[in-house]
């Protein structure tokens, strides 16, 4: 049997979902999927695969009402996945910055912290603790490289795969890894996952977003 786990960059995921939707509003379906069900399809079980997890990195945002939407969104799936699916929680900072027009004012901006070093942890931990036979490794953040780097020299036997979100693209990994997947060219499997508009288990209830509902 060979162990895969799937490790989402939540951030790069979700904005670059959000980057194809603004240019075809039907991908807005896809902010609404069950990730388990999702990354099954990738899976070749007849040669002896099989997903044992689903690791998503991500920070609750500082806005209630971006925050609600993404809590619906991890809840639906853990109620569907139970320990299929694993969530990692970084947090968000406030970082001030200056602008470069003339006015040169100073304002604040919220800055995610922690995800890329949970994810790269949790990976390398997963190596060393021989929990995983194939990585996928969903983003396209060069900030990953290191991590990339580490697992082909240090664990040779593990097998590395970068899965690109929609709308984004790295030469720094391709050239690290050399063949990649689009999940933009994917679609009819991101249509196959959507879940239900309600995930219910008779006792919790989690709904879809009305914003989350393309054409």
């Amino acid at each position: 049997m060979t162990r895969v786990v799937f490790y989402f960059d939540g951030f790069n995921f979700y904005n670059g979902l959000k980057d194809k939707a603004a240019q075809e509003t039907n991908w807005k379906n896809y902010y609404w999927i069950d990730l388990v069900k999702f990354c099954k399809q990738f899976i070749f079980e007849q040669d002896g695969q099989e997903l044992t997890a689903v690791k998503y990195f991500t920070a609750p945002p500082k806005n209630l009402q971006k925050r609600s939407k993404q809590s619906a969104f991890l809840n639906a799936n853990k109620l569907i996945n139970q320990e299929k699916f694993l969530i990692f929680q970084g947090h968000y900072t406030d970082k001030e910055i200056e602008c470069f027009a003339d006015c040169k004012k100073k304002f604040t901006v919220p800055e995610e912290k922690c995800t890329d070093v949970n994810l790269a942890i949790n990976i390398l931990i997963d190596c060393m603790e021989d929990n995983v036979d194939t990585i996928v490794l969903v983003t396209a953040d060069s900030d990953q490289i290191p991590t990339i780097r580490t697992i082909k020299s240090k664990f040779p036997n593990k097998k590395l795969k970068v899965y690109f979100p929609p709308k984004r693209n790295s030469t720094d990994i391709r050239s690290n890894v050399g063949q990649v997947v689009f999940l933009e060219n994917h679609e009819e499997k991101f249509k196959r996952a959507i879940m239900p508009t309600e995930v219910s288990d008779g006792i919790k209830k989690y709904t879809r977003p009305t914003e989350w509902k393309g054409r």
